[in-house]
């Protein structure tokens, strides 16, 4: 994320830990930053004029003052997107499914244009099996920190054009090192995938994203692919946006 967002992010984490307030460094793990750049963020927020008091001394941290009135707070492309897919994967018949939808719009209306824009591409490239919610899908502990790692860059890269680093083990078990171009992320109602240009095979491949042992952001960008070289959506599945 960028700076404004992170600031946004800052602020709202400070709001949610209320008068217990919360550390620098869990700030910094959160954020995926350093505990420096946390404290320049905070010295940025409070040169805004949100009154945050900084607590000496062991467990000591942050605190935002209870009075503070924060700025309304933004959605970025990529969080309307995670809503967006979230909702995609109620099953069917679920409760409160027309409040859903009324929320995913209000979501996206609360960007601005140029954010819309980024969604909509953004979405365009996130197919999911809809209503797949109540299937057995492969999921990563949220406790384990080097998987998190991995499935942020995947993220960040398709939303960036920039080309990924990976290892990848196959179904037989063996590892090869790669550096692809994604194109979409698909779900298929038991597993998700990337789908990405592979510059070692110089093709199209789908990788499953729990056999993607590692993953790296390089400095390397790519200029998007169609959509369509990713071929047919899983069954069932469609474009979240």
């Amino acid at each position: 994320m960028d700076k404004t967002e992170r600031l946004y992010a800052v602020a709202e984490e400070l709001r949610r830990a209320g008068a217990a307030g919360t550390t620098g460094a869990r700030l910094a793990r959160l954020l995926e930053v350093s505990v420096r750049t946390v404290k320049r963020d905070v010295s940025a927020l409070q040169q805004a004029g949100l009154s945050i008091w900084a607590q000496a001394g062991p467990g000591g941290g942050y605190v935002l003052d209870a009075s503070a009135s924060l700025p309304p707070l933004n959605f970025t492309p990529q969080q309307a997107v995670a809503v967006a897919v979230a909702l995609a994967s109620l099953p069917a018949g679920s409760p409160f499914a027309v409040d859903a939808a009324t929320a995913q719009r209000k979501v996206w209306d609360a960007l601005g244009p140029t954010s819309q824009e980024r969604a909509a591409e953004l979405a365009s490239r996130v197919w999911v099996a809809h209503g797949a919610g109540d299937q057995a899908a492969e999921v990563p502990a949220a406790g384990d920190a080097a998987r998190q790692q991995t499935l942020r860059a995947v993220e960040q890269s398709i939303a960036r054009s920039t080309v990924l680093a990976i290892r990848y083990r196959d179904s037989a078990g063996a590892e090869s090192a790669r550096r692809v171009e994604p194109v979409i992320l698909a779900h298929t109602g038991t597993a998700w995938y990337l789908v990405a240009w592979c510059q070692t095979r110089q093709a199209v491949r789908w990788f499953r994203l729990d056999r993607v042992e590692r993953a790296d952001l390089t400095a390397e960008t790519f200029s998007p692919h169609p959509v369509a070289e990713a071929g047919e959506p899983p069954v069932g599945a469609a474009p979240v946006g």
